[in-house]
């Protein structure tokens, strides 16, 4: 009779350990779900203002007159929940930001003025972007039969790079363009003075050689001039010589 206890008593043990959590190690371990994947956004492709022309599409703001109102457009780009639209004004170095969840903009800019502008692609869940190609364009002004030519870009030496002082000269390379098709020459001003004003004479040509000196920064700008007398004034570029 002890013994049938004894049994007894060891399989009600053995049903309370099982209840109570026994063989807990043949339970499956808990997956973590998986983070979805956020994809970096896509460039956005430039569709209207065009690339170097005139813009008169813009409807004149009935309160200001020296302003009108802009549709930019560009093309839709992959992996993208927002835009950011980045409007420069060519004239006074002022950028105007404006966002967008479509694919284009309505912004009010100032008439008969150079602009550049590109677009941001942003996507949410990265801080990743993606920027379009940079296009400039004239505004349409009233009255205006003639444009000045787009302010000149700096294409070499790069701004605010440093290059070897192995050379004693340098050149200066530019790019630039007209909506009139009718530039005549450039002329640029070079000098280790941050307001530059050593003219190294005028060219027909997008390069211009200099003299340059070791351990020495540089600043230079160059103005472009129509056959209309017009003419633009380039941002201050600069470069250091090692």
């Amino acid at each position: 009779m002890k013994t049938l206890k004894y049994i007894t008593f060891t399989l009600i043990l053995a049903t309370l350990f099982i209840s109570c959590g026994g063989g807990s190690d043949n339970e499956p371990t808990p997956v973590d779900p998986i983070a979805p994947v956020v994809l970096d956004p896509a460039a956005a492709g430039l569709v209207f203002p065009e690339d170097n022309t005139e813009c008169n599409e813009g409807v004149i703001n009935a309160n200001d007159e020296t302003k009108s109102t802009v549709t930019f457009q560009w093309s839709a780009s992959e992996n993208t929940d927002s835009y950011e639209v980045k409007i420069k004004n060519l004239e006074t170095g002022s950028i105007t930001t404006a966002t967008s969840t479509t694919n284009q903009k309505e912004v009010s800019i100032n008439r008969g003025t150079p602009y550049e502008w590109y677009v941001i692609s942003l996507a949410n869940g990265t801080s990743s972007t993606a920027n379009s190609e940079t296009w400039s364009f004239y505004n349409q002004g009233q009255g205006i039969e003639n444009y000045a030519p787009f302010p000149a870009v700096a294409i070499s030496p790069q701004r605010g790079s440093t290059i070897s002082s192995a050379n004693t000269t340098i050149t200066l390379e530019w790019s630039t363009s007209d909506v009139d098709d009718d530039i005549v020459s450039y002329e640029v001003l070079f000098d280790s003075a941050e307001t530059p004003v050593t003219s190294l004479g005028d060219t027909t040509e997008t390069s211009i050689e200099a003299t340059i000196t070791a351990g020495t920064t540089y600043y230079w700008k160059v103005i472009t001039k129509d056959s209309f007398d017009n003419s633009s004034n380039s941002e201050l570029f600069e470069f250091r010589v090692e």
